[in-house]
């Protein structure tokens, strides 16, 4: 999966995940980068990742908890979870959908 078969943009990311059953789907890998498309059903059941990661608003509105700080989330916005800290995306509209970025060795950056 180390190419990139078609453009890497929300409307075909949603539109092969709208393919599967999963909530999650990964589009690209590349040594310890994972690029995936998330899209949660009425309830974010995320435990802590083993890797940092970073997630970017696609669609719709939300909030989100990180490391039991609340905040408001918007389209574009960039969201960077430490690995091992509990997280998710709450009060989200039915639009909702995030690209999730997973890097660096598993326990996180801190540890390098």
């Amino acid at each position: 999966m180390d190419n990139i078969d078609k453009r890497l943009t929300v409307s075909n990311a949603l539109n092969g995940l709208a393919k599967t059953e999963g909530l999650f789907q990964e589009l690209f890998k590349h040594g310890s980068l994972s690029i995936e498309i998330y899209k949660p059903n009425k309830v974010d059941k995320q435990s802590p990742h083993s890797q940092d990661e970073l997630y970017v608003i696609a669609s719709g509105s939300g909030s989100f908890i990180n490391d039991g700080v609340l905040q408001e989330v918007e389209i574009g916005e960039v969201l960077f979870v430490p690995a091992g800290k509990e997280h998710r995306f709450v009060d989200f509209s039915d639009d909702f959908s995030t690209w999730v970025f997973f890097y660096g060795p598993e326990g996180g950056e801190q540890n390098v």
